[in-house]
């Protein structure tokens, strides 16, 4: 998935094959288990592997991210947005985290659209693996849990099932 042009267009050159790569980020994803509680996991759908999200800590800036990545057969059916409000709910409520963010390029309007349907805010611009301007949205702790008090309270808010 990685490696299919319309996702790595928006993700940092890869240095390594396919096969490497892949191996490094399960390796990766694996020590954020063990040393964290989370890292992305699989998606998939009907059986098949259709992209991963999750929490992924970022050293560079000391924080936790929410990252996700689909197949293109994927994009525009919810599951980012779906995928990704789980991994908030879990950073905010299960580990406590005070902060999650979320990064893309500036001309990558529909990882943006998520983000804000997610409640993030943009906060700023940053640079990260070579790319010089990186938009930046994040949210607090507090921020969700007001909202998805806010949101359960709303007949019909996909929360409400909790």
């Amino acid at each position: 998935m990685r490696f299919h042009p319309d996702v790595a267009r928006w993700l940092p050159p890869s240095a390594t094959d396919p096969a490497e790569a892949v191996r490094n980020s399960i390796e990766r994803f694996a020590a954020g288990w063990r040393e964290r509680r989370h890292a992305p996991w699989g998606l998939f759908r009907e059986g098949r592997l259709i992209g991963h999200c999750g929490l992924n800590y970022v050293p560079e800036f000391g924080e936790t991210e929410v990252l996700r990545a689909l197949h293109p057969d994927a994009w525009g059916r919810g599951y980012a947005t779906e995928a990704a409000r789980a991994s908030l709910r879990y950073g905010f409520e299960t580990l406590g985290l005070d902060l999650i963010f979320a990064m893309t390029l500036p001309d990558n309007l529909s990882s943006q659209a998520v983000m804000r349907r997610l409640g993030l805010t943009y906060r700023r611009r940053v640079e990260y693996k070579g790319f010089s301007d990186i938009v930046w949205f994040d949210m607090d702790r507090q921020t969700w849990l007001s909202s998805s008090r806010s949101a359960d309270a709303s007949p019909g808010h996909p929360t409400r099932h909790r």
